[in-house]
């Protein structure tokens, strides 16, 4: 746990996630994690703003590119995975839980000929594979629950936790997407609260409770003694009752039907059909008694 990663985040406000630049200070080797590709879904539109700026910070603080992570697909914005590796010629990889969601919404999609077998992704990782960001160790913990696919990236003393921990002000994420499973994630957040005390944790996404500025750093130890989830829900059943209970008032993300189509497809957009326009694919009515804004 000694090895100590240089983490920058970018937050993006649209959205409320945070994208991660991860630097080895040794080799000025780097790793990307969860990209956002930028889409208004008014005028259905998309753009690089996000990734542009992970490039200009790379170019500015001299690193070398070694890898694009994605924690898991996510449902609120597109990946950026595909775009960064054409700009950089670095792998890209995610989960091999993956291949389960693909199916998974393959079928919401109607697609039964699209691909699950996680092929366009470089890399599938697995529960407890071991990786390096340039002299820096890192290895990925299986962390389901908000996702089928979730994983957790351990580089060094920093774990890049996703969707399962938030600020410890704003609690734990939600458990109630296909596939999702509030006593997995139980589970999983007791598996990273089993890391040493002052891991550095970097979460996904932050909503600013309360108007606050955005953060996104904790630790291990943090979390344990202040998160609003954890420290008052002590015991599994009281846990996913009150994340089963919180669920059920939330509405679907704004996102979630255009953007599994496209981060099951490693951010990929979908072919130009023979008008030359893209198409996205919105299933209607998939979730009839999801809550309304």
């Amino acid at each position: 746990m000694s090895a100590k990663p240089d983490v920058t985040g970018i937050y993006d406000s649209r959205t409320g996630s945070i994208q991660y630049v991860v630097a080895c200070p040794e080799t000025r080797k780097c790793a990307i994690i969860d990209p956002v590709l930028d889409f208004d879904e008014k005028s259905a539109s998309t753009a690089t703003l996000n990734a542009d700026k992970i490039l200009a910070l790379v170019v500015e603080r001299g690193y070398e590119v070694e890898w694009i992570l994605d924690t898991h697909p996510h449902a609120d914005h597109f990946s950026a995975a595909s775009y960064l590796k054409e700009k950089t010629g670095a792998p890209i990889a995610i989960g091999e839980k993956v291949r389960d969601v693909q199916k998974l919404w393959n079928g919401f999609y109607n697609r039964p000929n699209a691909p699950a077998d996680g092929s366009q992704w470089d890399r599938l990782f697995a529960d407890g594979d071991e990786f390096s960001v340039g002299n820096i160790p890192a290895r990925v913990m299986f962390s389901p629950g908000h996702t089928l696919a979730s994983i957790t990236y351990v580089i060094g003393d920093a774990a890049f936790v996703h969707d399962t921990l938030f600020m410890p002000d704003s609690g734990t994420a939600r458990a109630d997407f296909p596939g999702g499973c509030a006593r997995q994630l139980w589970k999983s957040i007791q598996e990273i609260l089993a890391l040493p005390d002052e891991t550095r944790l970097f979460t996904g996404h932050d909503y600013q409770p309360d108007g606050r500025e955005p953060r996104w750093e904790s630790t291990v130890a943090e979390q344990k003694a202040k998160n609003i989830h954890i420290s008052v829900h002590k015991t599994e059943e009281a846990y996913v009752a009150a994340r089963e209970a919180r669920d059920r008032t939330l509405p679907m993300p704004k996102l979630i039907l255009y953007a599994l189509q496209i981060n099951t497809n490693a951010g990929r957009l979908p072919e130009p059909e023979d008008n030359g326009v893209r198409y996205l694919n919105v299933p209607m009515n998939l979730f009839p008694n999801a809550k309304w804004d």
